[in-house]
């Protein structure tokens, strides 16, 4: 359950971002930073449901730590509707929901997103990691046949390459890695566009289910980096499960 400032605030986020929706339902995502690997993951998978499910009733808003730039930027890469992204400069709405910030050994951001990275207080993290080379029969594949897959400018290689070497049909070895992999050359080419304050590198972020009386049906609260949903093998499937 929320505190009663939880749920105020989040009442709050809603009217001041004009996060009404049309619909029966409204999924709100809190990002942490635009440039952190869990927002670029999450915005392409929330836009691939979005495009597969174009009657469901539901809207989907989400807000992010970042600027202008970094939001048409962010958008133009993972196909999430600009309209429905907003950003701010700094994690306070994150504060107000009770949102993790993630390790802070008082060393700066740098160091915190480090510590994380290597398993510590974000437990998820190191199996994700291992799950992105080890692949995963019970989640989807990500790349297709006619997908063009550019590593650096120098390694090239269709998409039916995963197709050639493990089939299809499920996560094969090495696809996650090298779909995180373009993620992550994405981040590091617009750095300082997506990555506005290094501090906030080991901010987590949430995500919010409402109904039609902006009553609160679902929550989440990610921990860990990699971590954006509870069941990482299918990470949406919160939303088929409540907005049937």
């Amino acid at each position: 359950m929320l505190t009663n400032n939880q749920t105020n605030n989040l009442d709050k986020l809603i009217k001041d971002f004009n996060f009404s929706g049309s619909k029966e339902y409204k999924l709100i995502v809190v990002f942490g930073l635009l440039g952190d690997f869990d927002s670029f993951e999450y915005a392409t998978n929330l836009k691939k449901f979005i495009n597969n499910n174009q009657n469901k009733k539901i809207d989907i808003f989400a807000i992010a730590i970042g600027n202008e730039i970094g939001k048409d930027k962010f958008c133009n890469f993972t196909g999430f509707p600009k309209k429905n992204l907003k950003v701010v400069y700094d994690n306070k709405i994150h504060q107000d929901l009770k949102v993790s910030q993630g390790v802070d050994v008082g060393l700066g951001g740098w160091i915190n997103l480090l510590i994380m990275l290597s398993g510590i207080n974000s437990f998820k993290t190191i199996k994700e990691v291992f799950r992105g080379y080890t692949g995963d029969r019970n989640s989807k594949q990500i790349f297709y046949d006619d997908d063009h897959i550019n590593l650096f400018d120098l390694i090239k290689f269709p998409g039916v390459f995963f197709k050639n070497t493990c089939g299809d049909g499920y996560l094969r070895p090495f696809e996650l890695a090298t779909y995180r992999l373009i993620n992550m050359l994405e981040i590091l080419q617009n750095w300082k566009d997506y990555i506005i304050n290094n501090k906030y590198l080991p901010q987590r972020g949430a995500s919010f289910i409402l109904n039609n009386k902006n009553q609160i049906i679902y929550k989440y609260f990610s921990n860990d980096i990699l971590g954006y949903s509870s069941t990482m093998e299918d990470p949406l499937a919160f939303l088929s499960e409540k907005c049937k």
